[in-house]
């Protein structure tokens, strides 16, 4: 049995970093790397089950590179010179250095990006327990929307699935944008397991799932963490 796993990158990050901490852009590839492996070897019906790899499908944008006012400082930030740009691009090269990966970059909305309050300073804000003028800079976060992520997705499962070139695919992925895909991708006879990693899903999420599966226990053991 062949099996392309396709991997949410911004999700995984993001999970991963929740989960693990702070680690190099080689250790997040190689954790990556090496967690998408141990979904190879499954259990069905009690039977012990090896899939081949047919390919990893990395899915992210790529980090901007702009200069975006920041309203907490009252200055510019060049993201073109920032910490996270240099992790960012050589976490991609390491990535796309490994054999049977493929990068899928979509694009980010230059016009999105901003920085904005924080949900639970704006709270404060609004409740009067936070005034404007002790607003500091870590009460902001970075905000900017991709393009093209979902739509490659969803177009490299409609031909995987079309074509037949796997008898199964694992969506690493956490939100209901991939429905359609998966629905499509079941009705041409693909067996689609879901690995949220560790998250929990909407209940009616399981209608259009063959299977919910997270590899590490890490995660399923702190399923609600979230990055600050």
């Amino acid at each position: 049995m062949s099996m392309a796993i396709l991997v949410d990158g911004g999700y995984y990050r993001k999970r991963v970093a929740s989960v693990y901490g702070v680690e190099t852009p080689r250790e997040t590839a190689d954790r990556l790397y090496n967690y998408c492996f141990r979904h190879l070897k499954e259990k069905i019906d009690g039977k012990d089950v090896r899939n081949d790899l047919y390919r990893i499908f990395y899915y992210d944008c790529p980090p901007i590179d702009k200069i975006v006012y920041h309203p907490g400082t009252h200055k510019q930030v060049d993201f073109s010179r920032t910490d996270t740009k240099q992790w960012a691009e050589e976490f991609y090269d390491v990535l796309a250095h490994k054999r049977k990966v493929a990068l899928r970059f979509g694009e980010i909305n230059e016009s999105s990006i901003h920085f904005q309050l924080k949900d639970r300073s704006l709270r404060k804000v609004l409740d009067g327990k936070l005034a404007v003028s002790d607003v500091q800079e870590t009460d902001f976060t970075l905000s900017m929307q991709q393009k093209g992520v979902d739509m490659r997705i969803g177009l490299d499962i409609a031909s995987l699935s079309f074509k037949k070139q796997v008898n199964s695919i694992v969506l690493i992925a956490g939100d209901s944008d991939f429905v359609p895909a998966a629905k499509l991708a079941r009705r041409e006879g693909i067996d689609f397991v879901l690995d949220s990693l560790g998250r929990p899903i909407k209940e009616n999420l399981s209608l259009h799932i063959d299977g919910l599966r997270t590899c590490d226990s890490q995660f399923s053991s702190r399923p609600d963490k979230k990055v600050k």
